[in-house]
């Protein structure tokens, strides 16, 4: 499940509403509305005008090929095949471009499509030469396998261009998702050189468009196909989540990233100089018929002087996996997920949502190792946080209690003060210390699950681990499975939803209430609005909510089972 971030936020003010709203109607006595006074008005101060931010270098776009030389001045492509326990990549003497690249990730997952999505290969042009070509190499590996036993492997490259001796040494490993380049450029010639030597990845512009063509992409890449880049520039994070209008960019900086929700390419620099690069056709997006499809292109961008027999030497890792939130820490690209943050003023900055994602991503992970199995992870979670609630839940079934058997006194204030509302009001409150119940009690369980349920959310929504991963998934039957068998989607049986529908039915009908008796009824409305709005949520998601539900049951059951016994003698 894709989001944005005002759907997140959105999201985020109808659960806050849903407290406020429970919070109202049970607890808050009903007043008259103050008059209003038409001689009062309000006015705004005008926003601040937003200081610019440090601006960027001057716009340089990312070196590309030019016009290939002539077939017979070059040597013929060869290629290499690397196979690791985690990918498949096929290697091109030409620049040691990533010819194809498929994640083996739960099913095999395409990172690189000749022609659509990947890499260019080694770009270099020399001192007065306006035509950047991808170096021609000789590459004298054609096969390697790597495995615990034999963990990391280097294919070496070599070649030559316009005086320039070429090295390129990549280095594979067999238990993460990142390369190492490392570049060294020799001028062979008697004159100093000044080299753009780049590093560019490319996609498309208009995976995002609509109609047929946005079908078709989404089936042959499942997700793996690039809708926004994202780069670190003095560690500050930036983001351009349209690639139909992409921001030209020249800049220094940490890294650079393509990606989409749950899977990205990441260039790194380390050693050499490098500038971050991207652009784009603005146009490309509006393209029709036949015309040529605009790319936005990413680059690592170097422009060294070599003097005569000396050389430069430059660093990068190019990471290209999954979104898992160990494996981009590890390579230090953790901010790349996108949790999303809520809006606050400007002086105050925002509130990064991060702080209520991670926490329960590593939660979640910790459990998952233990057990196996994601569904069972959340399982647990959700008992965990009902044991840790379990107090403030007592707290509010008796607060609850109490407010329902002072029901009748409250009616009979309404009635005797209608007409006075802050006398209701005093005296309700009044009534409530006097009897030590606290109106607020009974909705300080569901205030306490609002961050724990957005957190979960955030953690199903944006990450990786949970895509595709099974809790109880008996197969497919005619093409929908059955029954959940990836808790980041939705339930297409619609049979989790209804469940928790009617779960929190039960509850609600369990649980005490006080209030207008007309406005509680009313109320039962609730477990039909979530059920709705929960058929298109992550199945992690509902099965929290479920298995919440059913918990709350249980505790109410074992509460009441004094009143019961009771009623019977």
């Amino acid at each position: 499940m894709n989001l944005s971030n005002e759907q997140r936020v959105f999201l985020a003010i109808v659960l806050m509403g849903i407290v406020w709203v429970v919070y109202t109607t049970y607890f808050v006595p009903h007043e008259a509305p103050p008059a209003r006074n038409a001689s009062s008005s309000t006015t705004q101060a005008p926003a601040p005008t937003p200081s610019p931010a440090p601006g960027p270098s001057p716009v340089t776009a990312p070196l590309v090929p030019g016009p290939a030389a002539a077939a017979e001045n070059r040597p013929p492509q060869r290629l290499a095949r690397v196979s690791t326990p985690l990918s498949e990549t096929v290697i091109s003497s030409e620049g040691g471009k990533i010819q194809e690249l498929t994640l083996k990730y739960r099913g095999d997952k395409p990172l690189v499509i000749l022609g659509e999505l990947g890499p260019t290969g080694l770009v270099v042009a020399s001192s007065g030469n306006t035509s950047a070509q991808v170096v021609p190499m000789e590459l004298p590996t054609e096969a390697l396998v790597l495995t615990r036993e034999r963990p990391t492997q280097d294919v070496v490259l070599t070649g030559s261009v316009e005086g320039l001796r070429v090295r390129e040494t990549m280095k594979f490993r067999a238990d993460d998702y990142t390369i190492d380049v490392r570049l060294r450029l020799e001028n062979a010639t008697r004159t100093p050189q000044t080299v753009t030597v780049a590093l560019p990845w490319s996609t498309r512009q208009d995976w995002t468009s609509e109609g047929k063509a946005k079908e078709k992409f989404a089936e042959r890449f499942g997700g793996q196909h690039p809708t926004e880049i994202v780069w670190s520039s003095q560690g500050r994070l930036s983001r351009d989540e349209n690639l139909c209008a992409i921001t030209p960019i020249t800049t220094e900086g940490e890294w650079i990233a393509v990606g989409s929700s749950f899977y990205m390419t990441a260039l790194i620099p380390h050693e050499g100089d490098f500038k971050l690069v991207a652009s784009g056709d603005p146009k490309a997006c509006e393209s029709k018929g036949k015309e040529p499809v605009g790319r936005a292109t990413i680059a690592v961008q170097a422009m060294p002087t070599i003097a005569p027999g000396q050389a430069w030497e430059g660093r990068v890792t190019i990471f290209a996996g999954p979104k898992e939130y160990d494996q981009l820490k590890a390579a230090g690209l953790e901010a790349t997920i996108n949790f999303g943050g809520f809006p606050m003023p400007r002086k105050y900055g925002g509130l990064p949502m991060e702080w209520l994602g991670v926490p329960i991503l590593l939660i979640l992970n910790w459990v998952h190792r233990h057990v196996g199995n994601y569904g069972v992870a959340i399982i647990l979670l959700t008992v965990v946080s009902k044991v840790l609630f379990y107090p403030l839940t007592v707290k509010s079934m008796r607060s609850m209690k109490a407010m329902q058997a002072l029901q009748p006194q409250i009616n009979a204030l309404r009635s005797k003060y209608k007409s006075d509302p802050q006398r209701l009001q005093k005296e309700t409150m009044d009534l409530y210390r006097q009897h030590g119940v606290n109106p607020l009690g009974g909705c300080l369980p569901m205030i306490a699950q609002v961050p724990i349920f957005y957190a979960l959310y955030l953690a199903l929504s944006v990450s990786v681990d949970l895509q595709n991963a099974t809790f109880l998934c008996f197969g497919s039957i005619k093409g929908v499975n059955f029954w959940i068998c990836d808790l980041a989607g939705p339930d297409h049986t619609y049979i989790l939803p209804l469940l928790m529908g009617v779960t929190m039915f039960m509850q609600q009908k369990m649980t005490p209430m006080g209030g207008d008796p007309r406005q509680a009824k009313a109320m039962l409305i609730m477990p039909f609005f979530f059920t709705f709005m929960f058929f298109s949520l992550a199945s992690g998601l509902v099965l929290y909510w479920t298995v919440s539900n059913i918990l709350q049951i249980l505790q109410q059951w074992l509460m009441d089972r004094p009143k019961r016994r009771a009623a019977r003698a």
